[in-house]
């Protein structure tokens, strides 16, 4: 999940929330939506690696 924060960044939040804060984990802070959605690719695909 990307939102766009009040800096005009672009922040990377995983899909489930964290059981322990009940809040989504910071996956990383982007200058572009772009970039964002790149790394989120990266994180997919390491996802699946066993």
């Amino acid at each position: 999940m990307i939102r766009k924060l009040a800096s005009g960044e672009f922040r990377l939040y995983s899909r489930k929330k964290n059981p322990k804060t009940g809040k989504r984990r910071n996956l990383g802070t982007f200058k572009t939506r772009a970039a964002a959605e790149k790394h989120e690719r990266a994180v997919q695909y390491f996802k699946r690696q066993g």
